[in-house]
């Protein structure tokens, strides 16, 4: 969710909101035919759509300045996300290089391939 988080970031625009919000609905899709197949029954599969829809849109929150943070900020909030998680610092240093990464390469160059499938 976090990497997907980041890949909305970086690509929300008014000229992609069509595709980005096709991409949005499809992961939500095969999140809650996942859940479907594991057994959950449809009043604990609406349960856990709502905490992950939740979920995601705290992780975007969280990100929405990711490029403003301080490191340190940036520690805090990945804490608040992911309890237990020995080593933040490499998931800081991991999400600064794959943001910035994202920022280099259109939208389309992503989604390309999948299209013409």
């Amino acid at each position: 969710m976090i990497h997907f988080a980041f890949f909305l970031k970086n690509f929300k625009s008014s000229q992609n909101k069509k595709i980005l919000q096709e991409i949005y609905d499809f992961n939500f899709r095969q999140i809650e035919l996942s859940i479907r197949e594991i057994g959950y029954g449809d009043q604990s599969i609406n349960k856990k759509m709502k905490d992950y829809i939740n979920l995601f849109h705290k992780i975007i929150t969280d990100i929405h300045l990711w490029d403003k943070l301080e490191n340190g900020e940036k520690l805090i909030r990945f804490s608040q996300l992911l309890f237990n998680f020995n080593k933040l610092d490499n998931l800081v240093v991991y999400f600064d290089r794959f943001n910035k990464d994202l920022s280099k390469k259109t939208l389309n160059s992503y989604i390309k391939s999948v299209i013409n499938s």
